[in-house]
C-alpha cells in the first residue's frame, strides 16, 4: 500500500487535503503578483493596480478578498475622510515571499530556455487513417 489513502491530509493531490487547498490558491494567475505587490509594506488598491499593471479593479478586489479569507493579508479600513483602505501580508502571507523570490529567480533563469521548447516543438502531426 503506497500510504496516500483517503485519511492522509498530506498529499496535495487528494481533493479533500489541505494542502491541495493552498496549491491551488497560490496557483490562481494573480495570487502570487498580488502578494508580491505587498511584500515591500501596505499598499492602497489604486497603488496596487499602477504597480501589477494588466489587472482589473474588478480581479484585484476579488484575488484581495480571497487571499484575506484564507488568512495571507490583513485588510486596514481607517476611520478618515476620504476613506483609506491599505492591505500588507499577514504573518502566514509573509512565509509565502521567499519561496516567491525562488520562483521568480528560477523564471528570469530559465524563461529563455522555456520559449525556446516552446518555439521548437515540432508541428503537430496529423492522424493516419
Amino acid at each position: 500500500m503506497s500510504g496516500f489513502g483517503r485519511g492522509d491530509r498530506g498529499d496535495p493531490f487528494l481533493a479533500d487535503c489541505p494542502a491541495r487547498l493552498a496549491v491551488e490558491l497560490i496557483a490562481d494567475k494573480w495570487t502570487v503578483v498580488v502578494l508580491y505587490g505587498l511584500s515591500k509594506g501596505p499598499v492602497r488598491h489604486g497603488e496596487l493596480i499602477e504597480l501589477i499593471g494588466g489587472i482589473s479593479r474588478k480581479m484585484l478586489t476579488q484575488t484581495l478578498r480571497r487571499l484575506q479569507a484564507h488568512g495571507l493579508i490583513r485588510r486596514h479600513a481607517y476611520a478618515e475622510v476620504p476613506p483609506r483602505v491599505e492591505y500588507e501580508l499577514s504573518p502566514l502571507g509573509a512565509t509565502l515571499i521567499d519561496p516567491i523570490h525562488a520562483l521568480t529567480e528560477w523564471a528570469r533563469a530559465n524563461g529563455d530556455a522555456v520559449l525556446d521548447a516552446l518555439d521548437a516543438r515540432p508541428e503537430p502531426v496529423a492522424p493516419s487513417d
